[in-house]
């Protein structure tokens, strides 16, 4: 049989196929698959890209923002898994292992210690020590430790325990229910939290003490005072009050309590773990509910003549190491709630511990003991006005129990103290000192004068200064040559470029979103991003010396002294908070990109290390499989699918797959079509002059005759089929086949960036293989010159991708790739030497791309 009749043939006898229906369902779904994909990532990536601008402590955020977006992220990724699996069908399985991993991680980050359920509901101080804080809280470990460790002068006491609280609150059905009312309330939200705390402070308050509790309290009362009726401070010691947080000032301290209010003032102490200003603070320093445990300590009141706070370092000024002590008549509690101004005395510890200054005021009035078992506010007497409630003495011998105190616990502390009337001086407690950064740097000014702006518009997505001399990226390659300090300028974000940003003192691109995978590696690296100014590879000059104000959203000109002199990051106080750590620690498991290179050997679910990782792995195999669809969905003319009317000599057949055909048309035209990508390729296809025969020589035609001749029957059979297309509203899989050659063009296009992408496979042709090879080598340059980000040429097949573009210029992009399968229909039987493929090429640049 001759080979044009096994042509004719191929064509005239097509038969109707069974599998049709099957095989549209099966693309239908796995396309409805993808979407879903795509729209799981990109909620990923957004909210990716909100959690890590939290990271720089300019907004208020509590635990409850962390745990509920780490849970949409993880719930996201999962579904992300699930949808690649359906378009690949079930072949990355690995990936929920990876999944799982990963996501013990994001919940390990949460872990903080837990109350201790030992059994003992009080220990004696004599019996504590500071690795007991998860049973006794902070402030009663140090006092135990400081009674039998150190040891310095302690008043007798003990604890009632975690372990109590515990009991006490499961007693009463208060830990699920307020677990539960807790957990969905949000710091930013005062009247809600206000609400709460009243409620749960009226039923702590009128609630039971389980009988054994109250007997385990009174018995230990009874023996650490030996039967005597002492006064006593019932004081907060939660689990994580006074170690790394302090919780200064949130909870409650009754003093001067008499034995028979001890267990309704323990009550009124745990409901004040409730209060609304201490709710609002654990939940802003990352605690959650049950974390926040509360032990008790019941103290031997001391009826302090003079009392106060004494700092082992100067929180205002730390580098001289000076110690400073607040001091007042009467009880210390004047010094912490600011009724009454305090007497400071300062020391310096080298070269010997000496007074330097001190400074007297007039003290009105005083806090004392009475007799009834309250605290009074009495008038100072006439005697001790501006006199020194401490001596010289005393003055010493509370600074060096502050040397013996830091130097015991290792860092400066916070220490309360009292001496009673009799001269005993006495330690109530001590913690760790905070002493954070001053804040030293300058705002960065809106406007710098006498400097020309290049660029006025962007989005910042990482916030800094930065200054160097522009490396413009024009292909993968030139990043082999990025130089240490470089500014790199691209026309588009991508994730390779990770590899230089240790090196880049700032990234600058024309396009590119907030929520991309690069911008999420440069906030992780910390280099100043500015994207989307849509001209910085027009108005920056290659290796011109530019400064980038990634906090306005400038790029000026030259060296900037005003921005870069001045300049300097701000500390960050959140950035010593648990909430930050936390914070810290789960985006670790979500943030970081491993997978880069998607042709890598190492680009595999088993290297998926991050939440980060799955999503881009996923993301390229599911355009990866949607692309080779056409696999299983061999159309031919007569099997079902609607044939178009085009007026152009291809024949088309066309299945929508949602959204794309406008209405139920018994005959199709290109009016019918809702398909973004598809009309805007199909200006292409119609605005050029199809070729009707090029002017080849003898040797194209032989070559051309030659090469038929040689074609087995799968081959032909190849070659004979239709063209077909799969679409919808914004993706198109459009299978051309002109002749002896193959376009496989498809595109995404929406008007979120970063889904929109084109991928292109072109192979085949009728001609020589020279001939053939110049053809691919033309169109090659022709996709590198409308800026395809990936070209693969192998032999006489292209691969080809383009992504993230906005619409209008993804758009733009695919009429020139319209124009482009209509140019190249048969040229490379015209292709005879490398002049004739310039000719072409450099005719088609000047024609249809030169100021498009």
């Amino acid at each position: 049989m001759g080979f044009f009749q096994k042509i004719l043939d191929k064509f005239s006898g097509a038969s109707a196929d069974t599998g049709y229906a099957a095989q549209k369902e099966v693309f239908t779904r796995r396309y409805a698959s993808f979407c879903a994909l795509l729209s799981a990532n990109n909620a990923i990536l957004k909210t990716m890209a909100d959690m890590e601008d939290k990271l720089s402590g300019e907004y208020l955020i509590d635990r409850r923002y962390i745990v509920q977006n780490a849970a949409v992220i993880s719930s996201s990724v999962k579904e992300v898994i699930d949808r690649l699996n359906d378009v690949a069908e079930g072949k990355y399985t690995a990936l929920y292992e990876r999944y799982q991993q990963i996501s013990l991680g994001v919940e390990e980050a949460f872990i903080r210690r837990r109350p201790v359920s030992d059994g003992s509901l009080t220990v004696s101080f004599d019996a504590l020590n500071r690795t007991m804080a998860n049973l006794a809280g902070g402030k009663n470990a140090n006092l135990g430790e400081m009674k039998t460790t150190v040891p310095v002068p302690v008043p007798r006491g003990f604890a009632i325990t975690s372990t109590a609280y515990i009991r006490f609150m499961q007693h009463n059905g208060f830990l699920d229910k307020i677990n539960r009312c807790m957990s969905g309330l949000s710091a930013d939200n005062m009247e809600a939290l206000r609400a709460a705390s009243k409620q749960i402070k009226e039923q702590i308050l009128a609630a039971e003490i389980p009988p054994d509790m109250n007997s385990a309290i009174m018995d230990m009362y009874e023996t650490v005072f030996q039967g005597s009726d002492i006064p006593v401070s019932i004081r907060s010691s939660a689990i994580e009050e006074d170690d790394e947080f302090s919780f200064a000032g949130q909870y409650s301290t009754y003093l001067n309590i008499n034995k028979a209010d001890i267990l309704q003032k323990y009550k009124a102490v745990i409901a004040s773990l409730f209060s609304d200003n201490a709710i609002f603070y654990y939940k802003t320093k990352g605690f959650k509910e049950s974390d926040m445990a509360m032990a008790v300590g019941v103290v031997e009141m001391v009826n302090a003549r003079a009392g106060g706070v004494m700092y082992t370092n100067d929180p205002n000024d730390p580098a001289v190491h000076n110690i400073i002590i607040n001091a007042a008549w009467g009880l210390g509690t004047t010094i912490v709630d600011g009724s009454a101004e305090a007497q400071t005395y300062t020391l310096v510890k080298e070269p010997e511990l000496k007074l330097i200054s001190s400074n007297i005021p007039q003290q009105a009035i005083m806090a004392v003991c009475n007799e009834t078992g309250s605290i009074d506010e009495a008038q100072t007497p006439e005697a001790q006005l501006g006199m020194p409630s401490i001596s010289d003495t005393e003055i010493m011998q509370l600074s060096k129990y502050a040397q013996t105190l830091e130097g015991h616990f290792g860092l400066p502390q916070d220490i309360e103290w009292a001496i009673d009337h009799n001269g005993q001086l006495f330690f109530l407690q001590t913690r760790p000192l905070h002493i954070y950064a001053h804040e030293t740097t300058l705002a960065v000014p809106t406007e710098v004068r006498g400097h020309e702006r290049l660029i006025e518009k962007g989005v910042v997505t990482c916030k800094g200064v930065g200054h160097g001399k522009a490396f413009i990226i024009r292909r993968e390659d030139d990043l082999f040559d990025f130089p240490e300090g470089g500014v790199l300028i691209a026309r588009t974000t991508s994730p390779r470029y990770v590899t230089v940003m240790n090196k880049a003192a700032a990234i600058v691109t024309n396009i590119g979103g907030a929520t991309g995978h690069m911008a999420s590696l440069a906030r992780e690296y910390q280099v100043p991003t500015l994207l989307n100014t849509e001209i910085a590879t027009e108005v920056i000059r290659h290796g011109q010396e530019i400064t980038v104000d990634a906090v306005n959203g400038y790029v000026y000109d030259g060296y900037v002294s005003e921005l870069i002199d001045n300049y300097e990051n701000k500390p960050n106080p959140f950035r010593d908070t648990l909430l930050f750590r936390i914070l810290s620690q789960v985006l670790k498991w979500i943030v970081p990109l491993n997978l880069i290179h998607p042709e890598a050997e190492q680009f595999s679910p088993a290297n998926c290390s991050t939440y980060h990782d799955i999503t881009r792995f996923a993301h390229e195999k599911a355009m990866q499989h949607m692309f080779l669809l056409t696999d299983v969905a061999s159309v031919q003319s007569g099997f079902g699918a609607m044939r178009m009317v085009t007026g152009l000599p291809i024949d088309l057949y066309v299945i929508d797959l949602g959204g794309g055909i406008e209405g139920t048309p018994k005959k199709l035209n290109p009016e019918h079509i809702r398909c973004i990508p598809f009309n805007a390729f199909f200006t292409g296809l119609t605005a050029m002059p199809w070729p009707q025969g090029r002017p080849l020589d003898v040797g194209g035609f032989m070559g051309m005759v030659a090469h038929s001749a040689s074609m087995n029957e799968a081959q032909i059979d190849e070659m004979a089929k239709c063209s077909f297309i799969f679409l919808s509203d914004h993706y198109m899989n459009f299978s051309i086949r002109l002749g002896y050659h193959l376009s496989l063009v498809e595109a995404y296009v929406s008007d979120n960036l970063n889904d929109n992408y084109i991928k292109f496979h072109f192979n085949g042709g009728g001609a020589q293989l020279d001939r053939r090879l110049r053809r691919v080598s033309l169109i090659a340059e022709i996709l590198r010159e409308i800026e395809f980000d990936s070209i693969v040429v192998a032999g006489d097949v292209i691969d080809a991708r383009l992504s993230k573009y906005k619409r209008h210029l993804i758009q733009q992009k695919l009429t020139i790739m319209g124009k482009l399968t209509v140019y190249t229909k048969q040229l490379d039987m015209v292709m005879y030497n490398d002049s004739v493929a310039d000719h072409y090429k450099t005719e088609f640049i000047k024609e249809h791309i030169s100021g498009v």
